[in-house]
């Protein structure tokens, strides 16, 4: 099977049950921004991690392919399909994870810079594409009528992204690397 299929060529490309719109849609934006997270997730697990970052990460990113196939589908062809939603579940994990995190870090009051050794600064990036991503969906959501985004996927990307702040501290942390607090400049 070839990897080229030329049916883009045009500008358009397809969404599950065949139907094409154009690659400058809100609703490819999304997947793409979804798609971009997923591969830089898949960047910070090339980067020498403790078991259960990586267990996490792998889980995150099959969570990212589920998100990814409700973005390009209705809720019937998710039903048709056997596409799985974001659960409540998936979300009270993360929650649970953040939790059990923020329990082995200093406590801050104050902003850092997103920095500190490779693994946590990619992390601290993969951040600022979920925000990304979560806006592109927000957008899509209110673009049109006919879009219906299940009201746990903006929740999980939300709170994926509150995840990967506390993973990006933890693996300076753990690396022993301190963090930068912001400092605001006089001018």
């Amino acid at each position: 099977m070839k990897i080229y299929t030329k049916t883009g060529d045009g500008g358009e490309t397809g969404l599950v049950g065949s139907k094409r719109i154009s690659k400058a849609s809100a609703r490819i934006d999304a997947i793409g921004s979804v798609d971009e997270l997923n591969s830089l997730i898949g960047v910070i697990r090339s980067e020498p991690l403790d078991d259960d970052f990586e267990s996490w990460l792998q889980t995150i990113q099959n969570d990212l392919f589920d998100l990814g196939a409700i973005l390009a589908s209705t809720p019937e062809q998710q039903k048709k399909y056997s596409i799985a939603p974001i659960s409540e579940n998936r979300i009270q994990d993360l929650e649970a994870q953040i939790d059990q995190l923020q329990k082995t870090i200093p406590e801050i009051r104050q902003f850092i810079l997103p920095a500190g050794n490779r693994a946590a600064s990619l992390t601290h990036l993969a951040r600022s594409v979920c925000r990304r991503a979560e806006r592109a969906v927000i957008y899509l959501q209110g673009e049109s009528s006919e879009t219906q985004i299940p009201p746990t996927v903006v929740a999980f990307l939300n709170r994926l992204s509150d995840w990967l702040f506390i993973v990006a501290r933890c693996l300076n942390h753990r690396g022993g690397q301190s963090e930068t607090f912001w400092k605001k400049q006089r001018h």
